[in-house]
């Protein structure tokens, strides 16, 4: 798929000096930057997925742990009394 792009004199000058700098082509540096991008922005709307059905599953079943048992658990990671996660309650 061929797909044309447009930028601004000032965009395309910055995407060649950096091009230049690292010794890649524009062309290199762009499609690096539009995947980098789509990458991101997938992982954030995994993220708000994730989210939206935890929340909807906490609606459902009120079945939670309370910030301060979160806090008290991740304190034992990487100490001699590493902790279970602790089971949710309602």
């Amino acid at each position: 798929m061929a797909t044309s792009l447009k930028i601004g004199d000032g965009l395309k000058s910055r995407v060649q000096q950096l091009a230049d700098r690292r010794r890649r082509s524009a062309h290199w540096i762009m499609l690096e930057a539009i995947e980098q991008y789509v990458q991101r922005e997938e992982a954030r709307e995994s993220f708000r997925q994730e989210a939206l059905a935890s929340w909807e599953a906490y609606r459902e079943t009120g079945r939670h742990l309370t910030g301060e048992e979160v806090r008290a658990w991740l304190n034992t990671w990487g100490t001699d009394d590493e902790k279970t996660v602790p089971e949710c309650h309602g």
